[in-house]
């Protein structure tokens, strides 16, 4: 039998090149404990049919030996990433039974290794929200407490790894939605730096905050799947080359904004907790220096609405997905898209047009692409004196299912996270420790953000990290 809980892609791969279990046995374990859960859980929207035909055509490539990190290895996809001949409906009714036409960037590199693709994963619709709730075909659920959100909007990828149901998958991050839900289920989440993944085949949410990240059970699981994703592309016009960046000698000082971490709303367990990381890595020789960063939530939820409501646009049932009969062009457009898109969906895209009407583009967008450039500006001066700014990743645990029913109040849970993508640093949150919460135990999650480029220093810090015996 399969250890599942301690098994992790390095060691999956160590097993299958050694003949210890074949990749139809690890698909089949996979499947077994889908089987199990899922219904309960809700991380999958779908599981594919092909599942053990994929592994068995991956044991045929080690039989003849090769050897490729993620050959053999279940990995979870969300439902926003195309692969070709498979539904993809960004958990709309939309986009209800959409087939992609065509491989995303990234699942052509990991079809290249020999990835098995279990299913796809459910999302808050359209990567539009921080919970999973906002998904058409309901709420994932978080595999430590079932009353309780997963995190989203990569939430059913999340929750797929946290049960064991997958030993690594892809999300989706515009302002958080790979690292909020990695804290909230307990595993890791990594965003890279804007452009360092392709977006070719993304479903686009808003596209200059989109990045396709890996989710896994440890930081070196992650860095596994980053290593095959990661690189430049001819079809992603944002896509960056990877001899952009240099690398820095290491000051051994990192940031940490106390001012916002101190402020009201932050629940009183996560800031203990994160006071007690900042004394584990004083403890590992680094200097914390206080740093100043602002509260970035409104500049980033107007450029979020801004470019879903224009991302969105062509979503109107008269070439694909969802369409509703009326008496003429324009009702049908009214039913389509009011019996297709969510209400979160439907808010961001009026207030995304509102800000981009005339008389109020300069007020609010204009104003708010001003404000990127000099937090950019502000960024690049900031890691010239730190190495790494620390964060929480989520100022609150997980609450419970629908009691947030204030939108504002679930924007807020992205206060530390969306900074990241705002000037296209990249950002991993790593499990920090449990709060006690009843009779449940919750994690809780740090986050790490690093200057253009400094996907390495974070792996390296956050293996630093899970190797601390007595941490928090």
């Amino acid at each position: 039998m399969i250890d599942l809980e301690n098994l992790t892609i390095k060691k999956a791969r160590k097993a299958l090149d050694e003949k210890v279990f074949s990749a139809v046995d690890l698909a089949r374990a996979y499947l077994v404990e889908i089987e199990k859960k899922n219904t309960e859980l809700n991380a999958y929207l779908e599981v594919y049919d092909d599942v053990l035909e994929q592994a068995r055509q991956a044991d045929e490539r080690i039989a003849k030996g090769e050897s490729y990190p993620l050959l053999g290895i279940p990995l979870a996809v969300k439902d926003v990433i195309l692969i070709k001949g498979r539904k993809v409906s960004a958990a709309s009714k939309i986009l209800e039974n959409y087939t992609a036409s065509y491989n995303a960037t990234v699942i052509d590199k990991l079809k290249k290794q020999g990835a098995v693709f279990l299913g796809r994963t459910n999302t808050d619709e359209f990567a539009l929200g921080s919970s999973t709730e906002n998904s058409a075909y309901g709420a994932t659920k978080n595999p430590h407490d079932y009353l309780r959100v997963a995190g989203g909007t990569s939430g059913g990828s999340a929750a797929a790894v946290a049960s064991l149901m997958a030993l690594g998958a892809l999300g989706s991050d515009t302002g958080g939605s790979v690292r909020l839900p990695a804290a909230f289920c307990g595993i890791v989440g990594f965003k890279p730096t804007y452009g360092r993944v392709s977006r070719h085949g993304l479903i686009a949410a808003a596209s200059s905050l989109d990045c396709i990240g890996p989710i896994a059970k440890t930081v070196e699981d992650a860095q596994i799947i980053f290593d095959a994703i990661y690189g430049h592309d001819v079809l992603d016009s944002t896509s960056i080359t990877d001899t952009t960046y240099s690398k820095p000698p290491l000051k051994k000082i990192i940031g940490v904004p106390w001012d916002l971490i101190n402020q009201e709303g932050i629940d009183p367990e996560i800031k203990e907790n994160f006071k007690k990381t900042v004394k584990s890595f004083e403890n590992l020789g680094f200097k914390i220096k206080d740093i100043k960063l602002p509260n970035c939530i409104a500049l980033y939820y107007i450029i979020n609405f801004a470019e879903v409501s224009t991302n969105l646009a062509r979503f109107d049932g008269m070439r694909y997905g969802l369409h509703k009969d009326g008496s003429n062009l324009l009702q049908d457009y009214f039913l389509t898209k009011g019996s297709g898109f969510g209400k979160e969906s439907r808010r961001r895209i009026l207030l995304g047009t509102y800000v981009l009407s005339a008389g109020y583009y300069d007020a609010y967008y204009g104003k708010a692409q001003k404000a990127r450039v000099a937090l950019r500006k502000e960024f690049r001066e900031l890691f010239s004196e730190v190495d790494l700014v620390l964060t929480p990743t989520s100022p609150i645990p997980a609450w419970k299912i629908g009691e947030k029913s204030d939108p504002l109040s679930v924007y807020l849970a992205d206060i530390f996270t969306v900074t990241a993508n705002i000037v296209g640093v990249p950002g991993i949150s790593i499990p920090s420790g449990f709060v006690q919460i009843g009779d449940k135990k919750l994690p809780l999650g740090i986050q790490f953000m690093a200057s253009h480029g400094g996907e390495d220093l974070l792996f390296k810090i956050g293996q630093e990290f899970e190797s601390i015996k007595d941490g928090p």
